[in-house]
């Protein structure tokens, strides 16, 4: 697989971003979550370390699955947003 470092969000191969956020615990919640399903998962953070902002290009994160988990990953998704 391929590893998601130094990656623009566009240009990862056999991987879809499900979800994007600007809170750093909101992704790994979502990542622990599909983890927890068996469904690989990586996180993509833009966050500039210099900034406190949570607005805007410098301070998205992005959680990442394989294409082929996409649906999977999605409908686990749904099935916790329906739980409220």
């Amino acid at each position: 697989m391929t590893p998601l470092h130094d990656l623009n969000p566009d240009d990862l191969y056999e991987w879809t971003c499900i979800f994007e956020t600007a809170v750093e615990f909101e992704a790994e919640l979502v990542r622990g979550f599909l983890a927890d399903a068996d469904i690989p998962v990586q996180i993509l953070s833009k966050k500039d370390s210099s900034y406190t902002s949570n607005v805007g290009h410098l301070s998205l994160i992005y959680v990442y699955v394989p294409v082929d988990k996409e649906a999977e990953a999605k409908a686990a998704l749904e099935s916790l947003d329906n739980k409220d």
